[in-house]
């Protein structure tokens, strides 16, 4: 198979909007050739051939914030190719507080309680903390109710979300497979640019992403950063509270 046909069946399984063919077609020349026609003999890592660009599905044209987390989550029901996405989760909501899904997926449980704390749908106790209980006393009336309405919310207010290593391999560790991507993502954004006036935000969440705010091609973007969000500290990050007040993603 030539590189160009490996790129397009790439770029196919994963069902790119159209106005992503270009920017990924010219970045993925820039990715080991062999190493891509490997992602499609090798069906061992995650999230697999027909997900690895599914944060494409979306136009480029609406697209304002670029939010980029580190790599899949490491199980086959989770991982979608959409960062923070957890497939495995349906219901957001418990009688006890955050439901059982949610309050597994450490990411998502403090991203959830990041968005609450900053929508002041909660305070934290007198220890400083969010327990269940306390997100329990919610009203959730007028609430999104699933996951699948929350990314929905993100998508629509300007939202990508994609991981700087979009492969999960169990042979390599994420930052040695990162080592893969890092010109593919530096040569996005200098296609992003080209394609775009307003630039969208970077949003960069943990090491691995963080690494992006010195790349070249990154300059020119305006950039948000913080730890990931499995750090306890995410919740009470005030750029990302900031930004979740502005965002109100769990209203209906």
């Amino acid at each position: 198979m030539s590189d160009q046909a490996t790129i397009q069946q790439l770029l196919s399984l994963s069902s790119v909007h159209e106005e992503w063919i270009k920017p990924l077609n010219s970045a993925l020349q820039t990715v080991d050739q062999d190493y891509l026609q490997s992602l499609i003999n090798d069906d061992q890592w995650l999230p697999g051939p027909h997900k690895v660009f599914a944060a494409f599905q979306r136009d480029l044209k609406n697209c304002r914030y670029i939010l980029f987390g580190e790599s899949p989550y490491p199980r086959k029901v989770s991982a979608n190719g959409i960062a923070f996405y957890d497939a495995n989760v349906t219901e957001l909501w418990s009688d006890n507080g955050l439901s059982k899904g949610v309050n597994k997926a450490t990411s998502l449980r403090n991203i959830m309680k990041a968005a609450l704390l900053a929508e002041g749908l909660i305070k934290p106790d007198g220890d400083g903390k969010i327990p269940q209980s306390v997100i329990a006393t919610v009203d959730k009336q007028y609430l999104i109710t699933t996951i699948h309405q929350l990314f929905t919310a993100l998508q629509k207010k300007g939202f990508l979300l994609f991981n700087a290593t979009p492969v999960l391999h169990p042979d390599r560790k994420p930052v040695h497979e990162a080592r893969y991507w890092s010109n593919f993502v530096n040569q996005l954004l200098f296609e992003i640019q080209q394609h775009k006036q307003q630039l969208p935000t970077l949003i960069l969440w943990g090491q691995i992403a963080q690494k992006i705010e010195a790349m070249p091609a990154a300059k020119n973007f305006p950039k948000l950063i913080s730890e990931h969000p499995y750090n306890i500290s995410f919740i009470s990050n005030e750029t990302m509270l900031q930004l979740f007040r502005k965002l109100d993603l769990l209203s209906v």
